[in-house]
């Protein structure tokens, strides 16, 4: 760990596994969110980018910044490695954009996954011409300071979620989940098979015979 005027500095966690990114490249967030008991993930927080085919999944390099000042932002991208998602606690301050067209075109070109943002982005229109994932809380036409203070690679909070420096970052248009990379292995395979659980029950909408007993059972066992 380093420190200077205006920021604390601590080097990036480990990545992920280049075969789990993949897989999770291939699986919706709420599938793996229907693993996760459901109530893990962000709130608040809206994809700002053009629908791509494929799940955002990443390892998280994280910073906290002061609410509209991006210098904190400015000097992680020198923190992340091609596949990592850059997640930036903004303390949901929408006041001042903390990025923008620029500094998101910037990112994709050396090779960072997605961006998340948890304040305000500006140059959506931009933006939204582009697969490159933007997640944001709002949006403001006003433009960022560069004065600090800042933290990179804390443990932090975007859209009521921590995220923990290395973990895994998946977002898709439902939301983002961070998903710690103990473990992950096994969430992957119950997604899976979650999926496959999805299409028979949609095969059998289409033949005519889906069972909706469960209804009954469900109702049942309310209170009143």
């Amino acid at each position: 760990m380093s420190t200077y005027k205006a920021i604390r500095k601590v080097p990036s966690a480990p990545q992920a596994d280049a075969k789990v990114i993949a897989a999770l490249r291939e699986i919706p967030v709420a599938a793996l969110s229907d693993n996760m008991h459901r109530n893990i993930g962000t709130v608040g927080l809206h994809p700002y980018h053009r629908p791509g085919k494929q799940t955002m999944a990443g390892t998280a390099v994280t910073a906290r910044s002061r609410g509209g000042d991006n210098l904190t932002y400015l000097r992680a991208l020198e923190f992340c490695r091609p596949g990592d998602v850059l997640v930036i606690d903004a303390g949901g301050d929408l006041n001042n954009a903390v990025v923008g067209g620029i500094l998101s075109f910037y990112a994709a070109s050396i090779g960072v996954t997605g961006v998340v943002i948890d304040g305000a982005v500006r140059d959506v229109a931009e933006i939204r011409e582009r697969t490159f994932p933007v997640y944001a809380r709002g949006v403001t036409h006003r433009g960022p300071y560069k004065d600090g203070p800042g933290e990179i690679n804390v443990p932090i909070s975007v859209g009521g979620m921590v995220v923990n420096p290395g973990d895994i970052v998946v977002g898709d248009q439902d939301g983002l989940l961070a998903i710690p990379q103990q473990g992950i292995e096994e969430l992957i395979e119950k997604a899976i098979a979650h999926l496959h659980a999805e299409a028979k029950t949609i095969q059998a909408m289409k033949e005519g015979r889906w069972d909706r007993s469960f209804i009954d059972a469900l109702e049942a066992r309310c209170n009143n």
